[in-house]
């Protein structure tokens, strides 16, 4: 016998919103505020979802300081700027000052991984002509970097109006 996509028979109990999040959790790292989500997507009453969530922090499962390490040591390695990072930690949901004291506490030498950067895009050779110091300077800017460490770096002249105080 054949069975129908709407047949009750064939489908699935839908798992607990622990056990889901849990599941997430097995795979990466995950924000409060990111499983919240994708518990919420997954048609979980908002109750049982907090439930959820607060079960899984006391059980330390999930840790928001835990995930903020993690992407902090990843998204650097891949060459990314503190700024970037702040602003992709405060879409996960962390405070200000918490993102600041993690950032601290990372002990990453922002310079030498802005210089890193150049040497993998352009070469180790420097540049003399002022628009190509330009053009090397707003990589860096678009990666995240603050300006007094792009200008640092590329010896270009960057307007400090992009830069925010860590």
């Amino acid at each position: 016998m054949k069975r129908k996509p709407g047949d009750k028979t064939t489908e699935k109990p839908k798992p607990s919103a622990y056990s889901k999040a849990l599941g997430l959790l097995a795979r990466r790292e995950h924000s409060r505020r990111e499983l919240r989500q994708k518990l919420d997507r997954s048609g979980y009453a908002k109750d049982e979802a907090g439930e959820a969530l607060d079960r899984l922090g006391e059980q330390q499962y999930q840790d928001d300081d835990r995930f903020a390490e993690a992407l902090i040591r990843n998204r650097s390695a891949q060459g990314y700027g503190p700024m970037r990072l702040r602003a992709e930690l405060k879409s996960h949901g962390l405070a200000d000052a918490r993102i600041r004291t993690l950032l601290d506490a990372a002990d990453i030498d922002w310079a030498e991984s802005a210089a890193a950067q150049l040497r993998r895009r352009y070469g180790a050779k420097g540049s003399a002509d002022p628009a190509e110091r330009a053009r090397r300077a707003q990589f860096l800017l678009r990666r995240g970097f603050p300006a007094a460490t792009v200008r640092d770096v590329t010896h270009a002249d960057v307007d400090d109006a992009t830069d925010e105080t860590l």
